[in-house]
Parts: structure tokens; C-alpha cells; sequence
């Protein structure tokens, strides 16, 4: 009864047997396949294999058969990923910051189950990141999944916000209270995971790190700030930012050298407007969120960029240089 049962399952089996066992690299003859189905009590012989190979091949699988040597070999061809993309996502996968290790090492499981195992040991070769610093909060991979369910909704959210003290415990920002905001997309900048939401109380764009938010919960009541969304541009905005840090939006005006267009064009893109200064400089504007993270960034070109205008954005370069020489005279 056993190999009856078993034996309506064989389609099923041989199914694994290409999936996990077979590639390019690694295939298999007649005999090597009948015995792997017998190990499962699958009785198979040569001609019934030959129309399961074909059942395959008619529901979608790309069985390959190539003669190397004096033998017919078989394995499985074209998969939904190639390798090299299978990589990438491992690598995304582990950079992350905002997944867990437990996570990481949970997902890139999945990833190597939908290759061969003689590809997934490459997948594991592939991850050469370690000892890097990962968020601590388990829940982020939930966080995610029930902010896309609030914006689908078009509901607000509540939530509690903390920040690590020097005791390395979660303290609640807001004095302990409830945040209670609309969500309207999420962004990933600097490998944060981050959400963007609208603040009915101080009527102003908010961004908040998932990987801090706890206690999420969906309410009834329909989301504020359509009006601020109607028009907004989020790749607009990420460039805006830095650090992910708010600020008051401003045009600044820069002046650099010509060595320096490759940086502004990775920061601000390839629409960034370049106008040429003299024969070693060049001007740009850009829209930027002015806060001491997007100072900083100046600061970190030396002097291959410079702010012009305006004068209160220069004054605040100008305050920022003096508390740094104060700070290490």
C-alpha cells in the first residue's frame, strides 16, 4: 500500500529530485534518477521516465537532456531566479541593517531552498559580511507588513517610539505617550527601513525608523494630509534629506570643483542642473533639507564644495566651523 501511495506522488518527487539535486553543473543519468525515486519506494523504469520527463516539460519545467560521454544526462535548465540574482538578493539580504541576524539567516534559508544544493553552498560562500551591526528589534519584519496594511486601509496608525539609552535599554521618546500619525509610504535609506507619515497635530511630514516603532495598531479613523501627498515625490525627498534627519527645506546654492560632480551627481542625480563657474568650478542649486547632517556632509568634501546662498544657510556653516573649533581647541 506504501508504494501505491508513494507512486502517485512520483511526479511530485521527481519535481524535488531536479529542483534540489540537479543543475548545468550537476546532472544526473537515467539510473541516478530511478534510484534516488526508489529511495522514496518509487519504482521507476526507463520508459515510464521518459513521459514523466515530458509531464514536466508540458507543465513548465525546462528539463535539459545532453549526452556526456556514452551516457545521457538530465537537469533542470532555466529557473524563475539565475544565480547571479540569487546572490544579490542574499547579499541584500544580510547588509540589511534593518533585519535581525535571526531574520537574515531565515530568509537566506528560503532563498538558497529555491536553487539546486550544490548552488546554495555558493549562496553561502556569497555572504561575506560579518560582524555587522543589526537592529535588535525582531518585530520590524511585522512593522512592515502592518504599515503597508494601514496605507492600504487609509486608516492612521498609533504607535510608542523609543530610543537606546547608555544602559543600552529602550527608553520611550514623547514622554512615554502615544504617537498618532497618518502613514502614507516607506522608504529605505542608509539600509533603515523608514516610514513617512503626516502629523495632523503639527501639520508637518514626518519620517520615523521602523525598526523603533513598537506596538503598532490600526485605527478607525480615515488618514490626514492628503493635500501635502497629492504632489509629493518620494525619490525627491530622499535625496532631500540627510541622515534621514528633518529640517527647514531650502535652495541652496554650491559652488565646486569639476572633480566633485561625480559625488553631487550620486547624491542628487543626474537631473541635477550643472552650470559652469570658471574653468575648475562649477554651480549647482539643489533642494535640500538643511539640518546638521546635511552640514556635516559639506564639511566631509573639504574644500571641493562650498556653500554661497543663502546667506542664512552660510551663517549656519559659519556657527557650526566655530563650535567644531571650540569643540577640539
Amino acid at each position: 500500500m506504501a508504494k501505491k501511495n508513494n507512486q502517485k506522488l512520483k511526479l511530485l518527487y521527481l519535481a524535488e529530485i531536479f529542483n534540489t539535486e540537479t543543475d548545468e553543473e550537476h546532472p544526473l543519468t537515467l539510473q541516478e534518477i530511478s534510484s534516488k525515486l526508489n529511495s522514496y519506494d518509487i519504482p521507476a523504469d526507463r520508459k515510464t521516465l521518459y513521459q514523466d520527463f515530458e509531464s514536466l516539460r508540458d507543465f513548465g519545467y525546462d528539463i535539459i537532456s545532453e549526452k556526456r560521454g556514452r551516457k545521457y544526462c538530465y537537469y533542470l535548465g532555466e529557473r524563475d531566479f539565475e544565480l547571479p540574482e540569487l546572490k544579490l538578493l542574499v547579499d541584500c539580504v544580510q547588509s540589511a541593517k534593518f533585519i535581525t541576524d535571526k531574520k537574515s539567516n531565515s530568509l537566506i534559508k528560503k532563498i538558497e531552498s529555491i536553487t539546486s544544493r550544490h548552488q546554495a553552498k555558493m549562496l553561502n560562500r556569497q555572504v561575506a559580511i560579518s560582524g555587522r551591526v543589526k537592529t535588535m528589534n525582531e518585530s520590524i519584519y511585522y512593522n512592515v507588513d502592518r504599515l503597508h496594511e494601514a496605507i492600504n486601509a487609509d486608516r492612521q496608525i498609533t504607535f510608542y517610539y523609543f530610543q537606546w539609552n547608555v544602559k543600552k535599554e529602550q527608553q520611550l521618546r514623547h514622554d512615554g505617550k502615544l504617537y498618532k500619525i497618518s502613514p502614507w509610504g516607506l522608504m529605505w535609506d542608509d539600509e533603515n527601513y523608514y516610514l513617512v507619515a503626516y502629523d495632523s497635530e503639527n501639520d508637518m511630514i514626518k519620517h520615523f525608523r521602523v525598526d523603533k516603532m513598537l506596538k503598532i495598531n490600526i485605527t478607525n479613523d480615515k488618514r490626514d494630509g492628503k493635500e501635502c501627498f497629492k504632489a509629493f515625490d518620494m525619490p525627491k525627498y530622499t535625496k532631500s534629506v540627510f541622515g534621514m534627519y528633518g529640517g527647514k527645506p531650502e535652495r541652496v546654492k554650491l559652488t565646486a570643483k569639476n572633480e566633485m560632480a561625480g559625488v553631487m551627481i550620486d547624491r542628487f542625480g543626474k537631473d541635477l542642473n550643472i552650470i559652469r563657474d570658471d574653468k575648475d568650478h562649477f554651480r549647482a542649486t539643489v533642494n535640500v533639507m538643511v539640518s546638521p547632517q546635511f552640514l556635516a556632509w559639506i564639511i566631509s568634501l573639504g574644500d571641493g564644495v562650498k556653500i554661497t546662498a543663502p546667506d542664512n544657510v552660510v551663517d549656519m556653516m559659519k556657527e557650526e566651523i566655530k563650535r567644531l573649533r571650540k569643540m577640539y581647541k
